[in-house]
């Protein structure tokens, strides 16, 4: 029994866990074929047409099915994965995302062994973005880290971070959440400038400024077409508190906005508790309900976006000092019906017809949020929560 508690709270054997994880789901989809890394080949595609100044928006059949939707930055970060071959470049880049979801985990001001408890209960939703060699490993990281480097004082790193994530999927700039608890706020912003214009220009070196110029514009246009591409029923997008009602209602022409406006407004209510801005454990809970924020209030949120969201419950779940029952059984109820939903837990008629038809993946993951805005209005977060 002591060995195995060892074992569990032990960060070393569930992050080994995560890289043998990253390393066979990038082998198996590679000897599935191009069709079964279909992802990969969008992503260094970005790479590849960005040398030629080929539009990296539109689709290219014979290279892979889908389009991109990554910002033109993507090219810079794909290339060195982009020049291997795909097997090896494959499996790199899933190793690479790993390790920075990995590193931010390790950064996080919780003991080694809620780390790795940590790692333990996102691990399902990290196995569903390992497998279709997602991105979104790398973005939770990059939230995660934009929002501990500001507990740390290290504010260029935190800009670095925000800009990483905004220049391939706008989502980033979420990481802003925690501007207000930053101490040199004048370093974070040069930074900020200063990161911002080496990005908006690195991917010009190897292609031109027009071409760069050209594919902003061209992403603006892009994300439009998907947003409105994402709002149909029963569709794999949509994912989120709008799919939800959107579904329900059964009525796909409700806007993102009447969604939006409210829940932005909810989402910085926490925000007019100035006397708590001094507390770890209060900024900990906003970065949670960013984490949450962002994949229940985008039209674009799919299954292997979910590591997101779920990061953001157990930053929460950890926190707690008294595990009631209310929050064990929200604990329970995220991992049985957000992370076990497309597993083999459910029958394919309940997937079909239930889950996939009412977003019901987002479900727990909006009730959690709710509580979290709650305890960030009500708690004295000096006293009630615990880190270590």
């Amino acid at each position: 029994k002591d060995k195995f508690l060892k074992f569990i709270s032990n960060p070393k054997y569930i992050f080994g866990i995560y890289l043998i994880i990253s390393i066979f789901s990038a082998i198996s989809k590679y000897l599935g074929g191009p069709l079964k890394y279909n992802n990969y080949m969008i992503f260094k595609n970005v790479f590849t047409n960005t040398l030629q100044e080929k539009n990296i928006y539109l689709l290219y059949p014979d290279v892979h099915f889908d389009s991109n939707h990554y910002g033109v930055f993507f090219s810079v970060l794909i290339a060195p994965f982009a020049i291997l071959p795909d097997w090896l470049g494959i499996v790199l880049w899933n190793v690479a995302n790993t390790l920075i979801f990995l590193f931010a985990i390790h950064k996080l001001p919780f003991s080694n062994a809620k780390k790795a408890f940590f790692a333990w209960l996102c691990l399902q939703e990290f196995i569903t973005a390992a497998v279709s060699l997602q991105f979104n490993i790398a973005l939770t990281g990059l939230l995660i880290l934009s929002a501990t480097y500001v507990y740390e004082r290290k504010e260029t790193q935190s800009a670095i971070s925000i800009l990483i994530g905004f220049f391939v999927k706008l989502y980033g700039i979420a990481g802003l959440s925690s501007f207000f608890f930053l101490k040199n706020k004048w370093k974070f912003i040069l930074s900020l400038l200063g990161f911002g214009i080496l990005f908006l220009i690195l991917p010009m070196l190897i292609s031109s400024p027009n071409f760069g110029i050209q594919s902003y514009a061209d992403w603006f246009q892009s994300l439009s077409e998907k947003n409105a591409s994402n709002q149909v029923l029963g569709n794999r997008q949509d994912y989120s508190l709008m799919g939800i009602v959107r579904r329900v209602l059964g009525n796909a022409d409700i806007s993102n906005l009447v969604f939006l406006i409210p829940g932005i407004l909810v989402f910085g209510l926490p925000y007019l508790r100035i006397k708590q801005y001094k507390n770890l454990p209060f900024q900990l809970m906003i970065l949670a309900s960013t984490l949450l924020f962002i994949v229940l209030f985008s039209s674009g949120s799919e299954s292997p976006t979910y590591i997101i969201a779920v990061a953001g419950v157990m930053i929460w779940f950890i926190m707690q000092k008294e595990k009631s029952p209310l929050v064990i059984s929200l604990l329970i109820f995220v991992i049985i019906l957000t992370c076990f939903s497309f597993s083999d837990l459910f029958p394919k008629f309940v997937k079909e017809n239930y889950i996939m038809k009412y977003s019901l993946k987002a479900l727990p993951c909006c009730i959690v949020w709710f509580r979290v805005i709650y305890e960030l209005m009500t708690k004295d977060f000096q006293k009630e929560y615990q880190l270590d």
